[in-house]
């Protein structure tokens, strides 16, 4: 182990469905493959999905209680397995990275690792996000609710000097996620994109990106405060309030904006849900040109109906995003820095991560960060 680090650390854990985490002290984890890197946890922050594991709502997750949760984090590398890989070898002690949850520890042999054709989940022939072997931090093993963590170095991505853990620990899964469902939109400056959720975690997030890459956007949501936030944004986006404004209305708006009389080449280019509600894809695919693209990113327990009218009528494409590549994870956090898009987001020590998930059940939009450096 490096010089002064402890024996033992502070850790959240989840040690039962539905019940608050319980911080209490134990053996600081050890790296124990060629790949692995011990850092400190500098900042963790709390994603949706680590309310519905706690939910039991993730069959067979987490593997075993207690468990400690978080799959978006960043932090300070502190030392490396005695006999480093090569890609663990490329970062040094003190570098600040940030770790996104999946693929810990991928196979190396499997179709995913041998090389995906998806330019979206594309890495180097060896690892794959899409590894199914692979685990993944903050589910299926511990996270980043603790003082130290073990991760992989092939997941981690070097966070840009004007960039701080607080900024970086939300990218490393709302900001790729997001990120990787525009990319999948497969648009071009001056299209339009709809962002169903545009108030939330990854919604705020997604009108920043998609404005910075020349993109006009429609940011819907049905909450007043999501709403508010996503205006607050000031990114030049319209924003869309679902509750009072009809998705037939707003397609003949854009379609007198542009120009166009038909009814089928009216409308946004693609859309991207992040809402689980029925309504909230229903009205998406109402705001759709014919030949549109649905970029589905929720998923909830029951699913979504599909029209099979609009999708074989009006050529309407559906398919599911869930993160993007190391490489896309890489360039998103240096578009990041570049454009200076940051979550807005609120912080809570370690301590306090249960007042933390009670005020994420106040729906406020943005995201919520627990900041090791703050005080206990």
């Amino acid at each position: 182990m490096a010089t002064n680090v402890p024996e033992t650390m502070q850790g959240q854990f989840l040690e039962a469905f539905k019940k608050p985490y319980t911080l209490r002290s134990v053996p600081i984890p050890q790296p124990s493959t060629p790949h692995d890197l011990l850092i400190k946890v500098d900042a963790a922050s709390y994603c949706h999905t680590d309310f519905v594991l706690a939910e039991g709502q993730m069959p067979g997750f987490p593997h075993a209680f207690p468990h400690i949760s978080c799959h978006e984090f960043a932090g300070t590398i502190i030392s490396h397995f005695s006999a480093p890989s090569s890609q663990a070898s490329a970062f040094t002690v003190g570098d600040k990275v940030g770790v996104p949850g999946r693929a810990f520890h991928a196979c190396e042999t499997c179709f995913e690792c041998q090389g995906s054709k998806d330019p979206v989940s594309q890495d180097d022939k060896g690892y794959s996000v899409y590894c199914a072997h692979a685990e993944n931090n903050g589910i299926s093993r511990d996270g980043g609710f603790a003082e130290y963590a073990v991760v992989d170095a092939r997941q981690l991505a070097p966070i840009p000097s004007s960039m701080t853990a607080v900024e970086t620990a939300p990218l490393m899964c709302a900001g790729i996620t997001i990120y990787a469902a525009l990319k999948r939109c497969q648009l071009h400056p001056g299209d339009r994109v709809a962002i169903m959720g545009a108030g939330g975690g990854l919604g705020h997030l997604g009108l920043q990106y998609a404005v910075k890459m020349g993109l006009r956007v429609l940011g819907v949501d049905a909450a007043d405060e999501p709403l508010k936030l996503a205006a607050s944004l000031n990114t030049g986006a319209r924003i869309v309030d679902a509750r009072s404004e009809k998705p037939t209305d707003i397609v003949q708006q854009l379609g007198a904006e542009d120009g166009k009389k038909d009814i089928g080449e009216k409308g946004v280019d693609a859309v991207i849900v992040l809402p689980e509600s029925q309504a909230a894809f229903d009205y998406s695919m109402k705001l759709l040109k014919t030949h549109g693209r649905c970029v589905v990113v929720s998923f909830p327990e029951k699913g979504f109906h599909i029209s099979a009218h609009d999708v074989v009528f009006r050529d309407i494409s559906i398919l599911g995003s869930l993160v993007g590549s190391n490489r896309m994870l890489r360039e998103m956090l240096n578009f990041s820095a570049e454009h200076n898009v940051r979550a807005v987001s609120k912080s809570f020590p370690l301590s306090k991560l249960n007042d933390l998930v009670e005020d994420y059940h106040k729906g406020g939009g943005g995201k919520l960060v627990v900041d090791m450096s703050l005080q206990k």
